[in-house]
This record gives C-alpha cells, sequence and structure tokens, in this order.
C-alpha cells in the first residue's frame, strides 16, 4: 500500500523537485531533437511514462529475485521489453505518430532517467511506489517537453498543436498569429531548444528562490496555550 503522504511526496518529486528536464537535465536528445511542437514533444513524454512506470513496477515485484551481480542487464531487459509494447502498439494504433517519433521511441530504452529510478527507487521501494515514481517523473517529462514545445512552435511558426491530427483524426492545428506572419527558424532548430530550456530554467530558480524569500518573511506560528501549564 501507498499512503497519501508518500503519494504527495512522489508526486511533488518527480513533477517539480527533481524534475527531469529542469534540475536533473536527463534525456537531452529527444527535449531537443522532437520538442518542435507541443504534440511531438508530449507524445513521446507518454511513452516515456508508460515504459517508466511499468518498468519501475515489474523490477519491484521481481527485485528479490535478481541476482545483484547482474542487476543491471536485467533492469535494461526488463526496460527494453515495455519500450518494445509500446514501440509496437504505438505502430499499430497511432502510425502516423509512429512515423513522426520514428528512432526517438526505441531510444527511450537508452533514456538515463529509465535505468537512474530503476535503480535508486523501484529497487528500494514496493510495487506501487515504484510505478508511481517512473510515471510522476515521466509526468515531469510531459509537462516540461510540451511548454518547450509550444514554446518553439508558437515562435517557430505561429501555430499550435501542429500534428494533431496525426493523434486525433478530424482535429488540426491552430494558427495562433497570421498566416503571413514568417516565422522564425531558430526557434525550431537546436539551438532554439536550449535557448528556451534555459529560459524555463531560470524561471524555475526565480520561483523558488522568490518562495524561499516569501517563507522566510513569514512570522513563526504563535504557540497554543493550551500545552501551557
Amino acid at each position: 500500500m501507498i499512503t497519501w503522504a508518500e503519494f504527495k511526496e512522489i508526486f511533488v518529486n518527480g513533477t517539480w523537485r527533481q524534475n527531469s528536464s529542469l534540475v536533473q537535465m536527463l534525456g537531452m536528445c529527444p527535449l531537443l531533437a522532437m520538442t518542435t511542437s507541443l504534440v511531438n514533444g508530449a507524445m513521446l513524454s507518454l511513452a516515456t511514462i508508460i515504459v517508466m512506470g511499468s518498468s519501475g513496477f515489474v523490477v519491484a515485484l521481481l527485485r528479490n529475485f535478481i541476482p545483484y551481480e547482474i542487476r543491471i542487464p536485467v533492469f535494461i531487459l526488463i526496460a527494453a521489453v515495455m519500450v518494445t509494447v509500446v514501440d509496437l502498439g504505438m505502430n499499430a494504433y497511432m502510425h502516423d505518430m509512429y512515423n513522426i517519433l520514428g528512432i526517438f521511441i526505441p531510444l527511450i530504452i537508452t533514456n538515463c532517467l529509465v535505468l537512474a529510478r530503476i535503480e535508486t527507487f523501484a529497487v528500494k521501494n514496493g510495487p506501487l511506489q515504484a510505478m508511481f515514481d517512473g510515471a510522476f517523473m515521466g509526468l515531469g517529462m510531459l509537462w516540461t517537453l510540451s511548454l518547450l514545445g509550444a514554446i518553439r512552435e508558437f515562435i517557430g511558426t505561429g501555430t499550435v498543436l501542429s500534428g494533431i491530427e496525426a493523434v486525433i483524426p478530424g482535429l488540426h492545428q491552430i494558427e495562433v498569429l497570421p498566416a503571413d506572419y514568417p516565422g522564425f527558424l531558430v526557434s525550431i532548430l537546436p539551438p532554439g531548444a536550449f535557448i528556451v530550456l534555459a529560459c524555463m530554467v531560470a524561471a524555475k530558480n526565480w520561483y523558488e528562490v522568490k518562495a524561499a524569500e516569501r517563507a522566510k518573511r513569514q512570522p513563526p506560528a504563535p504557540i497554543s496555550a493550551a500545552g501551557c501549564h
């Protein structure tokens, strides 16, 4: 079982405190290559959530049966099986998006975040905790890559949700800026990803500094008189 306090701690840790993109700086290859639009970043992140959540769950279930000496190859094998399931599933049911993401779906297995969370968390905690830890680490990646992709797409082409028809047929991208918007090529090139990511990291750090300053200015909680004698 998992308590509410554990659930909340895992959620905050994965989505904010140890965010894989803004704090740990892991998975930089997909971050640079696939965040040219909101849809691309979100779909790759969703695939990663499934892989991390399921891998953590299985490893936590089998941790007592895996010899310590061969744990890393076994962990990689388990994660590779989950990646293969996601890869085949996306190829079958979202073939157009599968073609867009291409090699980056199989390359989820090379993402340092996957093995890092298995090695540092899944082997030391229960199956539910490990599953939520992997899923919330992926959720942190989801909102980061989605926001990064949306900003780059908006600046680069003046649109939002480009490629959404590959996920939900019948929907189309939103033209935010006029059709004659010339675009800003740097935004959708790898240097644009670095620049926008740096701004997001700076914004997160600024917010945390301001939050810490506000916490220091708050007066201490009054001591209840009920406990006095």
